[in-house]
């Protein structure tokens, strides 16, 4: 690390074993210790220590184990004191064994090689990079053994195969003195799973790629069972049977030699990661005599491929803006890639934006696939078609300003599709303004399942909070869709779950339509059909939308060195950060940013370079993002025409030109990014859905499971309905104790998805909420459902946790 990157890290993010000698030498030190340390901190007016906190500290002396200079470390790193700001009052101290404590080792490795399980024919990086007083050199080796060609930073293999597999470590030479990093596993996965689908499309987060068979042995033969998932980190396996963990069974292939007629049972693996966990199918393995038959075991269902389109709609032109929509997707996103569906997530659509994003949906439907529609945003109902509303939409809209469902239903029939989902999270309202009733005919098919997140002529609604939370029918979707159950019977145990949620009883009920005759599941596993070429070839076309730029490192004439990297926040969303590697020793001042971007993207000037993901509008990604960047968010991808292009700007000061600013650029084009590939923004097709007419009815009819006891009346969908709750909600508040979490009891309305009318209580006064009793909830699921997978070009693990700090009831 350079001393200019090492000054500028914060006094709080200093690593223990440095705060650990830190604090002995300040603690033990007389005239140069912790006091008169705290006495020039206390004349700088940015960081504030007054006496008062001085006194505090000189009680930690009290404490077992207490250390005064730590409590004012703290103190310092709370107040925004970097390690240059220390380093300078050390300084002044006069401490110089303390200051040796901040100054970084002549030679420092800053990124470690990732064990990571890769699917053979793909290509490896293993990465390191140090820094040190002079050139750093380096020699990769496997085992024990050099690899040849191999003395660069990052370790390339292309394509890798099973001979790949092993440990590997690298060797970081600086003049006398050298390092080895820690050593990394390579697992070479072999499949014939397409390319498209591969980790590296996902950006590191774990992808199942082998499911395991069901077996039929005789007693006395050996029970072999093989799973495999590729990802960075390294996946962790954990075999069960009958739902109990067998010991000691944590490879990727299960063994058990000469099997016994009592481990028979269904098997399956458990697959996790730090930050997540997947399953495989569970699976029969029966175990008997010799003239034992197979025909016991009950046929499997399969799917071809799973793929999803998922369409958030929130920034209204012309109508009431939302915030669940961009939450809910986000979430779903994670779960359903878990279920092994290619989905692409998109928000902000125009109507032709719409079509064209259904259009590639339906390009990756053929016989037998699983394809899935969610949408989340302003809709309404009219003569049985449902119509989603686009961003664009104008006050009033009316069916051609919109997309009807039913249509899309039509043309996926059409492809032969195994199972077709429709999970629609929004309003049902009549729209008074639209009178149009065409008809459209649909086949007669066993394999179509409509989720309503609300009942006909009945709005939806959004958890509304100063945060960031999900729409009610998601909050209840997310804890039942990894359900090894019939799509049917996980949305029956969802409309059972919403039903018992006093914010929404009478206003919202799940209502679900189905013609499904089979156990069909999210959860089938995926059998490729006869044309496995051609689904290939689909396959790659929709991983398009998953393709981030490579990171890439930038030198500069002045010697300075920049690091670009990419996130995928949405597949329309990309998050670039600049980070400063390297600077000549004799510059001052080192700042990169970037600029110069295409008006067809989503940038705010405003919100550009900013420190923390959240300041550019980044809300998921703010703790498995980089630190010590500077960030941007560039949305809208898909109205890109042209390649992605920018520029980066370098500007530094030089010790020896006084106060001069020099700057540089470099021009940066990274191609068309995630969903720019499909090229959205053209004008929409002939064959789009826009060309099938609407229909009168729904693929099947049935009661709604849980009716709206109090219907809710509407002017027309343009208009928004506020709901404020009861003084009696409030007295329930108070018999809660605080464990209790209140966001789990009892949590506000959504707003419906499209259109409403006035305030149901109009004349009641707004609860006050105690900030100290709301609890936090996280944006992920719980514990069990594993954190959000962000896609991105370096390794990223943990999903931010947003606070909610105050709620209150409000329709989407």
């Amino acid at each position: 690390m350079s001393d200019g990157l090492e000054r500028s890290v914060k006094v709080s993010l200093l690593k223990e074993p440095v705060v650990r000698r830190l604090c002995e030498v300040l603690d033990q030190s007389s005239n140069k210790g912790w006091r008169k340390l705290g006495e020039i901190v206390g004349n700088d007016r940015r960081f504030k220590v007054s006496p008062d906190d001085m006194e505090m500290c000189s009680l930690k002396v009290l404490q077992p184990e207490g250390s005064p200079s730590r409590t004012l470390l703290k103190l310092m790193g709370e107040r925004g004191c970097t390690t240059g700001h220390l380093m300078d009052y050390l300084q002044t101290v006069g401490n110089a064994e303390a200051l040796q404590c901040l100054k970084p080792p002549a030679l420092q490795i800053l990124v470690q090689p990732q064990s990571v399980a890769i699917l053979s024919g793909h290509n490896l990086r293993l990465s390191c990079y140090a820094v040190g007083k002079s050139p750093v050199q380096y020699q990769w080796f496997k085992g024990k053994d050099e690899v040849h060609n191999s003395t660069s930073p990052d370790l390339m293999i292309s394509p890798v195969s099973l001979r790949d597999t092993g440990f590997y470590i690298c060797r970081v030479n600086c003049g006398d003195a050298f390092e080895f990093s820690q050593w990394a596993q390579v697992d070479v996965l072999n499949t014939n799973m397409p390319c498209g689908q591969s980790y590296q499309s996902a950006g590191g987060r774990l992808k199942l790629v082998i499911q395991p068979k069901l077996q039929r042995l005789q007693v006395g033969e050996n029970l072999q069972l093989e799973c495999g998932a590729v990802g960075r980190p390294i996946p962790r396996y954990q075999w069960h049977r009958n739902g109990v963990p067998i010991p000691k069974a944590t490879k990727r292939k299960l063994v058990i030699p000469h099997a016994m007629q009592e481990q028979h049972g269904r098997y399956r693996c458990e697959i996790s990661s730090s930050t997540e966990r997947l399953w495989t199918n569970e699976v029969d393995v029966v175990i008997g005599p010799s003239d034992f038959l197979l025909n016991s075991i009950p046929e499997q269902l399969y799917a071809t491929d799973k793929v999803a389109l998922l369409i958030g709609n929130l920034s209204y032109q012309n109508h009431p803006q939302l915030k669940a929509p961009m939450v809910d997707v986000y979430e779903l996103t994670n779960l359903l890639r878990q279920l092994n569906f290619q989905v692409v997530s998109l928000l902000d659509l125009t109507e032709s934006e719409m079509r064209n994003a259904v259009d590639e949906f339906l390009l990756l439907l053929h016989k037998g696939v699983y394809g899935l529609l969610y949408y989340a945003g302003h809709g309404y109902e009219n003569y049985g078609n449902s119509f989603m509303v686009p961003v664009d939409a104008p006050n009033p809209y009316r069916s051609a300003n919109c997309l009807c469902v039913q249509s899309i239903l039509k043309l996926m029939q059409e492809k032969e599709t195994g199972l077709n989902v429709f999970l629609l999270d929004m309003c049902r309202k009549r729209n008074v303004h639209d009178e149009s009733t065409p008809n459209i005919v649909l086949r007669v098919t066993a394999n179509i399942v409509f989720g309503y997140a609300t009942c006909q002529d009945a709005e939806a609604f959004e958890l509304s909070s100063t945060g960031f939370t999900n729409g009610v029918f998601v909050k209840f979707l997310k804890k039942r869709l990894l359900d090894d159950e019939k799509i049917t019977v996980l949305l029956d145990r969802v409309a059972e779950d919403m039903g018992q949620f006093d914010a929404t009883k009478g206003k919202q009920a799940l209502e679900i339509r189905s013609s499904l005759s089979e156990r069909r599941a999210l959860t089938d596993p995926i059998l490729p059909g006869n044309s496995p070429n051609m689904a290939h070839t689909l396959s790659r076309h929709w991983a398009k939308a998953h393709e981030l730029p490579e990171s890439m490192c930038l030198d500069f004439d002045c010697g300075a060195q920049i690091k670009l990297g990419f996130a995928a926040e949405f597949s329309n969303v990309l998050v670039i950060y600049t980070h400063i590697i390297k600077k000549p020793e004799d510059m001052s001042l080192c700042q990169a940013h970037v600029t110069d971007f295409s008006q067809d993207v989503d940038v705010d000037p405003k919100e550009m370079n900013r420190e923390t993901p959240e300041e550019t509008g980044v809300y998921f990604l703010s703790s498995s993002l980089p630190q010590h960047c500077l960030y941007t968010r560039v949305g809208a991808l898909q109205k890109l025409k042209e390649e992605l292009a920018f520029t980066l700007c370098l500007q530094g000061t030089f010790v020896s030109m006084d106060d001069d600013t020099v700057h540089w650029t470099k021009t940066i084009n990274i191609g068309k990014p995630l969903i720019a590939r499909l090229d959205l923004h053209r004008h929409v097709r002939r064959n789009s859905c826009l060309q099938t007419c609407l229909m009168p009815h729904s693929p099947s009819h049935s009661p709604c499971h849980s009716p709206c006891h109090s219907p809710c009346h509407s002017p027309g969908p343009e208009h928004r309905l506020h709901i404020i709750p009861g003084p009696y909600q409030v007295q329930d508040y108070a018999r809660l104790s605080p464990q209790h979490h209140y966001l789990d009891v009892y949590e506000p309305l959504q707003g419906a998805v499209g259109g409403s009318g006035e305030s149901y209580y109009e004349n009641v006064s707004q609860p006050q909420y105690d900030p100290a009793y709301v609890s936090a909830e996280k944006l992920s699921s719980s514990s069990s459902r594993m954190s959000i997978p962000i896609e991105t070009t370096d390794d990223i693990s943990e999903l931010q946790t947003v606070f909610i700090n105050s709620l209150q009831l409000q329709q989407q």
